[in-house]
């Protein structure tokens, strides 16, 4: 197994805190990912975000046949997968790099074309969980939240560098928060802010009580809302999708999974506009405009996890499937 790296982009209460040695979790959706590619040829499947590893391992287990290069930003995330998926050999290279340089990794990885791509978006219980790297309103840490530690951007500049409009588009477009311009107040208001534990408490005191009693922590859609904002989740994912596509081989598939609203819509967008082409032709009319489809949807409806899974894997609750099939362009 080899594993590069391009260079690219790129308090706590121990009695709570659990252990982050570990960089494992259940993949979501793990059988329905590994029916997606059942029925590709030899061929190397990209793991856009390698994460722990446990759907490339799945998918190498089934598919004797497919290979794996498999991407991620975050480092300790790097070296657990590697670890994990050493015993299938020169069958996996690993790379460290963001999912919008995907071209950058096949030329490392000596890939020129791919059999299939997937995307499992958004941040992994590992990462949750890891009181150290400042994503949980949980745990009292430093504000960080980067899946790249090399990234000289984190959490504590968005919260303490953004204007007061610049938090409320944040607070509102990323996390769907409705009191997202008292909660930019409020953290304007108590700058400068250094733990994670502050800024939940700020938050929480600016949403009004009778809502906090419902839907969970008050924290939680602010939290997501910030990290998506410091890792460019949402700016990077269609270059990332159409790179994708365009280095699939006919007959190769995507697949993405995504929990967020804001990362559906952007999948669903580029997808449709690879399966028409871009076409602005009335619908029902023959096409004149020129524009080629490069892919076919494989379901019109987002798959959804079995009630069984979310039973015992609640990450898996918000979870929606997309997959596209690329097709040959018109001679």
């Amino acid at each position: 197994m080899k594993s590069s790296n391009t260079g690219k982009d790129n308090q706590v209460n121990e009695a709570e805190a659990p252990q982050s040695a570990a960089f494992h979790h259940l993949p979501v959706m793990a059988a329905e990912i590994v029916a997606v590619f059942a029925e590709l040829t030899n061929g190397v499947v990209l793991d856009a975000t390698l994460g722990g590893g446990g759907h490339a391992e799945m998918l190498l287990e089934a598919h004797p046949h497919l290979n794996v290069v498999g991407i991620d930003r975050d480092q300790s995330a790097l070296a657990a997968a590697t670890a994990r998926l050493s015993r299938f050999g020169d069958r996996v290279q690993t790379v460290h790099c963001r999912f919008d340089h995907l071209r950058d990794a096949m030329k490392t990885a000596n890939v020129a074309t791919l059999s299939g791509a997937l995307f499992d978006l958004g941040v992994s219980s590992p990462q949750l969980d890891r009181v150290e790297r400042g994503f949980s309103y949980r745990y009292d840490s430093p504000l960080d939240m980067r899946m790249d530690l090399t990234e000289p951007w984190s959490a504590v500049d968005v919260v303490n560098g953004y204007t007061e409009q610049e938090l409320t588009r944040v607070l509102f477009e990323y996390g769907d928060e409705r009191f997202a311009p008292r909660i930019a107040r409020a953290i304007i208001s108590h700058r400068p802010i250094e733990s994670t534990s502050e800024l939940a408490d700020i938050i929480v005191t600016a949403i009004p009580a009778a809502v906090r009693r419902t839907g969970g922590h008050p924290a939680k859609r602010s939290f997501q809302a910030i990290r998506i904002a410091v890792n460019h989740e949402l700016e990077i994912l269609p270059a990332a999708i159409d790179a994708a596509i365009a280095a699939t081989a006919v007959g190769g598939r995507i697949a993405v999974l995504s929990y967020h609203s804001g990362e559906d819509r952007i999948v669903k967008e580029r997808f449709r506009a690879a399966e028409t082409g871009g076409c602005e032709c009335p619908t029902g009319l023959p096409c004149v405009c020129g524009a080629v489809r490069t892919v076919r949807l494989v379901r019109r409806v987002p798959k959804t996890p079995s009630a069984a899974e979310v039973a015992t894997n609640r990450r898996a609750a918000s979870a929606r499937l997309r997959v596209v099939e690329r097709i040959a362009a018109p001679v």
